[in-house]
């Protein structure tokens, strides 16, 4: 149990597609788990990744509550450890997914926000930490937040996502010019 040093944006390993879990309810997985929980509070985040603090893992937990001074007016979403992930964008009926852009930040990518695409529903299933089956239908922040805490495994950081980099800035040079 430990509050980990979370890589930052120009760190090779952060670029590295993420290897599946192959063995669930493990020490190993569950002290994994802790410490991305630890340090997921200890910075105020909504989520973290395992490649974010070094380890090569399909590993992402997220969740807020009221008390995150970093999305104070965001929905809740449910605290979740999600391994091995699958995210499927979704339309309404036989429509083609939507996607909206909206302000992200990141823990690897301290004092800056960018407007990010993203798909605005998406199906997404996995495994907990003890092997059992997730499947869950979101939308709007937890979809995004999904979107964004999964792209870590596959070895992207939200800038990458970007189309219009007159969209990114450092947060106090954002919110003085709002």
């Amino acid at each position: 149990m430990a509050v980990c040093d979370i890589l930052k944006m120009g760190d090779p390993r952060l670029l590295r597609v993420a290897q599946p879990v192959t063995e669930f309810d493990s020490d190993a997985l569950h002290l994994l788990i802790t410490d991305l929980l630890d340090s997921m509070r200890a910075a105020d985040g909504a989520g973290l990744a395992a490649p974010q603090i070094g380890v090569d893992l399909q590993v992402v937990i997220f969740g807020t509550d009221a008390a995150n001074p970093r999305y104070p007016n965001a929905p809740l979403v449910p605290k979740t450890v999600l391994i091995n992930p699958l995210i499927t964008p979704l339309g309404e009926g036989e429509q083609t997914p939507s996607e909206d852009e909206d302000w992200e930040g990141c823990l690897s990518v301290p004092g800056l926000r960018g407007k990010v695409p993203r798909y605005s529903r998406i199906r997404y299933t996995g495994f907990d930490q003890y092997g059992d089956a997730i499947d869950r239908t979101v939308d709007g922040f937890h979809a995004r937040v999904v979107q964004h805490e999964c792209d870590h495994l596959w070895g992207k950081l939200y800038p990458m996502r970007m189309r219009d980099f007159s969209q990114f800035g450092f947060v106090d040079a954002l919110q003085a010019s709002n």
